[in-house]
């Protein structure tokens, strides 16, 4: 009797304490958006994916969506996704939040705002050439240029003749060149905390979050000698035109949202995209084209200074997107914003 006494007690110690391993091994992540469908809920991590956060760079994270018909969380990687809503990768070529491909040119050594709203304006540097016989410029996004809560933030690939394994990512904030040092696990914050830069790679892959507002996955990358063959670029002996992919994730953009991305998360946005062609090339350089990296001025730039600082996107204009990742417990909630 004492023998399966002593059986029963240990039998219950195995099995509280594999539980409590279990408890720590898989996150519950909380959504704690009013009005998604899975508001108030806890729900588990899968177990190709069991932590929220990690500093392996090719390991991906768990992620959830509150606003799916069913409340589960999926795995997603830390770098961009080129395949994804959000992204802007190539020549550029975009997704937008409708899910539709496009390609927006623009021009070489000119600034194009990619996403206006009341609170967030992204601008991006094009860079690029025009071989002989060709009548445009094949460009790709240099950098992003952010102006976010009455503050400035950017992300540069810097120019090199040759690809090879140093760093090409430059970081600069309020004009100030943020020192972030190789090495996966480097993080830096700003003072106020509203923004975060962690390395998601040792070199050229950062994630950026601006604090309850947007998150932007960057990765620096050449123009390969392959692309080149493939497209007949023509690219120089003396640039490899190092560039960036990105892709983007907002919390609430509002109904307002402009910019060459941006406006394909409206609401009563009509995609001038022609389905069905390979390459749908759609214009408006002269709508989105800015003087500068941070300039807040274009055709359609509806960004204003002095809200940036006060966010007047209402709890109906969040709910109306759909907001993403309500995670109560990772420093900052993210999300992309979908249509539905």
């Amino acid at each position: 009797m004492e023998i399966s006494k002593r059986s029963s007690i240990l039998i219950f110690l195995v099995v509280f304490a594999s539980s409590l391993i279990h408890a720590k091994a898989y996150h519950s992540l909380y959504c704690g958006t009013n009005g998604t469908r899975c508001y108030g809920k806890y729900i588990t991590c899968p177990a190709e994916c069991p932590q929220s956060e990690t500093n392996k760079p090719k390991t991906k994270v768990c992620h959830i969506d509150c606003n799916m018909p069913i409340c589960r969380a999926v795995c997603r990687s830390r770098k961009p996704n080129c395949n994804a809503p959000g992204s802007g990768c190539y020549d550029p070529r975009f997704i937008g939040g409708d899910g539709r491909v496009f390609y927006f040119h623009g021009k070489s050594n000119e600034h194009f705002s990619l996403v206006s709203d009341s609170v967030l304006q992204i601008n991006a540097r094009f860079i690029g050439h025009r071989p002989a016989g060709r009548s445009r410029d094949y460009t790709w996004i240099q950098a992003l240029g952010v102006l976010f809560n009455s503050k400035t933030f950017s992300l540069e690939a810097t120019k090199t003749p040759q690809w090879d394994d140093l760093e090409h990512l430059k970081l600069t904030y309020n004009g100030n060149q943020v020192d972030l040092p190789e090495g996966s696990l480097s993080t830096w914050y700003n003072e106020e905390k509203d923004v975060k830069v962690e390395r998601v790679a040792s070199k050229n892959s950062v994630m950026v979050t601006l604090r309850d507002v947007a998150e932007i996955l960057v990765n620096v990358v050449p123009v390969t000698k392959e692309d080149d063959r493939i497209h007949n670029y023509q690219v120089p002996s003396d640039d490899c035109f190092a560039h960036l992919e990105v892709q983007f994730r907002f919390l609430a953009l509002s109904p307002k949202v402009d910019g060459v991305l941006g406006r394909t998360y409206r609401l009563d946005f009509e995609n001038p995209a022609k389905p069905g062609v390979a390459m749908p090339v759609v214009g408006g350089e002269d709508r989105y084209k800015t003087n500068s990296l941070f300039s807040p001025d274009c055709g359609s730039c509806v960004f204003s200074k002095g809200s940036s600082s006060e966010k007047e996107i209402t709890t109906a204009q969040v709910m109306e997107y759909g907001t993403l990742d309500c995670n109560k417990f990772s420093s900052y909630g993210l999300g992309i914003v979908c249509r539905r």
